[in-house]
């Protein structure tokens, strides 16, 4: 649990449910990260609460009974906002609102929030606008916005467009100015990239808050901005990085995470493409986190969407040092041994007979094992290399040069 240590962190409430598809288990877990994300947001969650139903209600979410209660501990507590685990319909958003009287918010919304806060440059926070503004497009009936509003009156009266209209049109000429934007920088990037010649293009990939960026300030020797919060790093960053004799070039770019709204992976396409057009993905794990594997399917997940799910890949277990199993007696025999209770040998052995020597394990802030990630990704660069520049003895002389043309 996240400590409340600054008086002027929202106050939160969290929702989630229990459901057929995702179990008590399961819903713990998805609540955890809602914690996290509300944090780095600037919130404090004082209280969760689950419902188990066969599916979320689809005018509420959560049952009225529950509703109730929600609603009585927000009025009995100071609580000035209410987050749910899942995206809610625009009917549902409106319909909660109404009843709790706070400020209703969902994983989504969260998840931009966060976006906006964390971009930087002019380009990142324009794809945020553009996801915010797609987001905001169905959500428009009941909602009171700062958009700008046709008045009544003199001049104005008869079969005129609609308030709500109105506004429509307005955030859709908003996301066709903020597309032909993303667009024109879009063919700047691409020459960029284009510029960059034929090296070798090395992309760190993973959740978020797995240790990218500490491993691309380790690395490339630079000082790109590392934070234990969730989407540190939102802006794509390339470096030039030499092991040995041999140049590459390193990108540490957004970290991915379960439920991602699909208005950022559409908005932040071009952050994407640095991974679309790598010629080997690093993807880092954060080895120490409860649930690691299933960050590992999230990620593949979207790599697939991304159509860069068989490039070639080294998984890296990043943050060794911080590893704890869960401890098991000798003498305990009811309890089943399971994946939590496997030692770090355990799993590199596991890791190893699936991938073979593609998986490394390491502690990238306090530098264990560096070496040999370092010679795993020189010898994997090199290989490249020496297919796209062959026969070049100076560069490569110890490389095995026989059946090439």
């Amino acid at each position: 649990m996240i400590e409340e240590k600054d008086i002027s962190l929202e106050r939160a409430v969290l929702i989630g449910v229990i459901t057929k598809d995702q179990n008590e288990e399961k819903s713990r877990e998805y609540l955890d990260e809602l914690e996290f994300l509300t944090y780095t947001a600037g919130g404090y969650a004082i209280k969760r609460f689950t419902q188990k139903m066969d599916m979320p209600n689809p005018k509420t979410f959560i049952g009225t009974g529950k509703m109730e209660d929600v609603r009585q501990f927000i009025e009995d507590n100071d609580i000035s906002t209410a987050i749910f685990d899942d995206e809610l319909s625009s009917a549902q958003e409106r319909n909660i609102s109404k009843i709790l009287n706070v400020k209703v918010l969902d994983r989504t919304n969260l998840i931009l929030d966060i976006f906006a806060q964390r971009a930087q440059t002019s380009y990142a926070r324009t794809q945020v606008e553009l996801a915010q503004c797609e987001y905001l497009l169905p959500r428009l009936r009941g909602m009171w916005t700062h958009l700008e509003r046709q008045k009544g009156g003199i001049g104005m009266r008869g079969p005129g467009e609609t308030e709500i209209e109105t506004d429509r049109r307005i955030v859709r000429d908003k996301i066709a100015l903020l597309k032909a934007r993303i667009k024109t920088i879009d063919k700047q990037m691409a020459i960029q990239r284009g510029n960059r010649g034929k090296m070798v293009r090395v992309a760190l990939v993973g959740y978020t808050n797995v240790g990218k960026s500490t491993l691309m300030n380790v690395i490339s020797k630079s000082d790109v901005f590392a934070e234990n919060k969730l989407f540190a790093t939102l802006d794509t960053t390339v470096r030039k990085v030499v092991i040995q004799n041999l140049p590459f070039l390193l990108s540490d770019t957004v970290g991915f995470i379960r439920k991602l709204p699909t208005q950022l992976v559409d908005s932040f396409k071009s952050t994407l493409d640095e991974v679309r057009e790598a010629d080997l993905l690093l993807h880092v794990v954060d080895i120490s986190h409860p649930n690691f594997e299933e960050h590992i399917a999230s990620v593949e997940k979207i790599l697939g969407e991304i159509k860069s799910g068989d490039k070639p890949t080294i998984m890296v277990f990043n943050k060794i040092d911080a590893y704890t199993a869960e401890p098991l007696e000798e003498d305990d025999l009811e309890t089943e041994r399971t994946a939590k209770h496997y030692s770090l040998e355990e799993w590199k052995s596991t890791w190893m007979s699936k991938v073979g020597n593609n998986a490394l394990f390491i502690s990238a802030l306090n530098k264990k094992n560096l070496e040999d990630f370092k010679k795993r990704v020189y010898d994997e660069v090199r290989d490249i290399h020496v297919t796209r520049f062959p026969y070049n003895e100076f560069l490569y002389p110890d490389y095995n040069y026989e059946g090439m043309e």
